[in-house]
């Protein structure tokens, strides 16, 4: 895989990578991780509250009264 940066987001990079003494290429691996389970688990969250909270939705009016 290929990944195109415009200049800005290049130096950006460069400059965080530097700033961690870190290559860029291991900030942009981390920085694609944190992004996928960060969405996953907004995912998860949106499936349950759409498709398994209206299950239990009287049970649990009923235990905040």
């Amino acid at each position: 895989m290929t990944l195109r940066l415009n200049d800005e987001d290049a130096q950006a990079l460069r400059r965080r990578a530097e700033l961690e003494g870190r290559s860029m290429q291991d900030v942009a691996r981390e920085a694609v991780r944190e992004y996928v389970e960060n969405h996953s688990r907004a995912d998860l969250l949106d499936r349950v509250l759409d498709e398994d909270l209206p299950r239990y939705a009287e049970a649990l009016e009923r235990l905040g009264q």
